[in-house]
Parts: structure tokens; C-alpha cells; sequence
């Protein structure tokens, strides 16, 4: 972990997952302050919305955090622009490969030094061979016991295929379904230079989630998070997991509204895929912001079951790292 660590310039090499409405000031800034890496979730925040969320959690933090851009934003180059004004000093991209030019942007030297460095999602070890070659700094493998948008395959199944392979050439964070130090210390044995977590952290008391969201948390199992379905092949709508409710029902009625749109040529598939993710932002915000966790999208792992009360960020990180440190402690005897 101290390779992470040092990498991320925190005191633990645990990252914040990036999640919409979840991710802003107030947590990020509780995350770094507690040793961690926070990371502003932009999704599809304006420049000038990112601007001033990256002001605010500068001036609630003095430890670095990073700020998680999705490739397919059409302002995606000015989000980038933005992160460099305010010298953040990490990116994570999301959504796909990066589109042509944008590593280079990302990693263009500043004022201060040095471009910003650059983390990746990799859902395949061919994409990681060829993020790798870009030219990307680090990765996130991320299984489908995540919250929010997911993959097909199980974290520990891309574990195994894929840190024997990348994680001595750069630093691999590993992500989904981990709700325990004792699953750090496992994917740190097998050579991961840290972890990613995002539903663990919902329910921190610094969190801003609402409270019928944060007890929905809390009273939900492991199975109460299922993946959403795809009803069109030729629409690709990456699944999302949240907890089983009547948003589920909603979306796929979504689904079949773009899906009409696609067949009478009234959007382009860039523009369907767009609608998808505003629908999945605002059925987000209803849930997070406004409390409505019956019909707005609960985004919650399958770690969620181990989420069972509200508590400062801090002690989230220390019963983490001591959970880890046991078992590592434990395997060395």
C-alpha cells in the first residue's frame, strides 16, 4: 500500500469512488482530511459547477484529492481545463477509453511543474495492456459487485486475471464489492497498490446523502442490489446496480422511450446514450438529494450489507486499515 500511497500522496492508498451528488465537497475533503483520497465526482457538471465544487473542497481540505471526469462529456476538454487551473493534481476518467488527445491534455505540463496524473478504468486486461501504452499513470479494476455502473465480471476473478500481469508496471487499485480491511489485505497480497470504495463511504457522517437514503443503506442486504437490464442490443446501456426498487421499472420504460427515438432516426446513438446517463443523473439526484428512494436510483454495491450505521469518515478508514493490518498480522505469524 505504501506504493499507492506515495503515489496518490496520502497517508492510506484508499480511494473514494467518484459517485454522482454523493462525491462532492463535503465528503472528498473528509476523505483526504482522514488520510484517504477523495474524489469529486463531476458526471455531468458544467465548468463552471466544477470550478467552484474544486474551489470548495480546497478550502475544506489541504491534503490532495482528485476529480473523476467521464470520457463521454461533450465538455470534456474544458472540465480538463478547469482541473488544471485549480492544479489538481489527479484525474480519473471513467466511461470508456479516452478519446484522442485527452491524455496528452491531462498530462501537459503546468505553471506549477507537471500535468496532473492520470488513473483509468481497465474492465479487461486487453484495455489495461492499452491504456498502459497510452500512456495512462494508473488503473481501477472494478468488478461487478460495484455500485452505479458496472461491468460483467466479479472483482476477484479480474484480480486474478490481471494483477499477475500489470501490477508491476504501474500502480493497480482495485474496486467493487470490498466492504472489509480483510479484503484489502487480500487484493494488497496479490499485488494491488490499494482499493477503491464507494458504499461503505455513503453512510459517513460527513456525507450529504439524505437521510432516507442513508437508512435505506443501512436496512438493505447484499441482494437487495441488483443490476439493471438491457432491453435493446443496439442501445449500449452499460447496467447499474442499486437497490431493488420502482426506479428499476422506470428506467426500463426510459429504455424503451430512446430505443423508439433510435428506430425513427430522431437521435443519434452519442445523443442516446446521452439521454440514458442524464435520466440515470436525475433519477440519481431524486434519491440522494430529495430522499425519493422509492422512485429515484438507489446506486448501492453489494457491499451494502456491511454498511450497518452512520459514522465519521475517519473511524470508516481506521476500522478498515486495522481489519487489514489484523489479517496481514495474522498470515505473517
Amino acid at each position: 500500500m505504501a506504493r499507492g500511497a506515495a503515489f496518490l500522496g496520502s497517508e492510506v492508498a484508499i480511494l473514494g469512488g467518484a459517485m454522482s451528488w454523493v462525491s462532492e465537497r463535503n465528503l472528498v475533503s473528509a476523505i483526504s482530511n482522514a488520510g484517504g483520497f477523495g474524489v469529486i465526482a463531476c458526471g455531468a457538471m458544467t465548468t463552471a459547477l466544477l470550478d467552484a465544487e474544486i474551489a470548495a473542497t480546497k478550502a475544506l481540505t489541504d491534503k490532495p484529492f482528485g476529480v473523476n471526469l467521464i470520457t463521454m462529456h461533450p465538455d470534456l476538454f474544458a472540465l480538463i481545463e478547469v482541473c488544471a487551473s485549480h492544479k489538481v493534481t489527479h484525474i480519473v476518467l471513467a466511461g470508456g477509453l479516452p478519446p484522442k488527445g485527452s491524455i496528452e491534455a491531462i498530462k501537459a505540463p503546468r505553471e506549477d511543474g507537471g500535468g496532473a496524473k492520470l488513473i483509468a478504468f481497465a474492465p479487461a486486461l486487453s484495455l489495461a495492456k492499452k491504456l498502459i501504452r497510452s500512456g495512462v499513470d494508473a488503473l481501477v479494476i472494478e468488478g461487478m459487485e460495484a455500485g452505479g455502473h458496472i461491468g460483467p465480471v466479479s472483482t476477484s476473478v479480474l484480480a486474478q486475471e490481471m494483477l499477475p500481469e500489470i501490477a508491476d508496471q504501474i500502480p493497480v487499485f482495485v474496486a467493487g464489492g470490498i466492504g472489509r480491511g480483510e479484503a484489502i489485505a487480500g487484493y494488497l497480497d496479490q499485488g494491488a497498490a490499494g482499493v477503491q470504495l464507494g458504499t461503505r463511504f455513503v453512510c459517513g457522517t460527513e456525507s450529504i446523502a439524505h437521510p432516507n437514503f442513508k437508512k435505506a443503506f443501512i436496512r438493505a442486504s447484499a441482494r437487495d442490489a441488483v443490476a439493471s437490464v438491457q432491453l435493446d442490443s443496439r442501445l449500449p446501456v452499460i447496467p447499474v446496480r442499486a437497490l431493488k426498487n420502482a426506479a428499476g421499472e422506470l428506467f426500463t420504460a426510459k429504455q424503451r422511450e430512446v430505443a423508439g427515438h433510435l428506430d425513427a432516426g430522431r437521435v443519434e446513438m452519442m445523443e442516446a446514450q446521452l439521454q440514458i446517463e442524464h435520466y440515470w443523473a436525475g433519477a440519481l439526484r431524486r434519491a440522494v438529494i430529495d430522499g425519493d428512494i422509492e422512485h429515484g436510483s438507489v446506486m448501492a454495491g453489494q457491499s451494502v450489507g456491511m454498511v450497518k450505521k452512520e459514522e465519521p469518515v475517519a473511524d470508516i478508514i481506521a476500522s478498515l486499515m486495522a481489519e487489514a493490518a489484523s489479517a496481514l498480522e495474522a498470515r505473517a505469524a
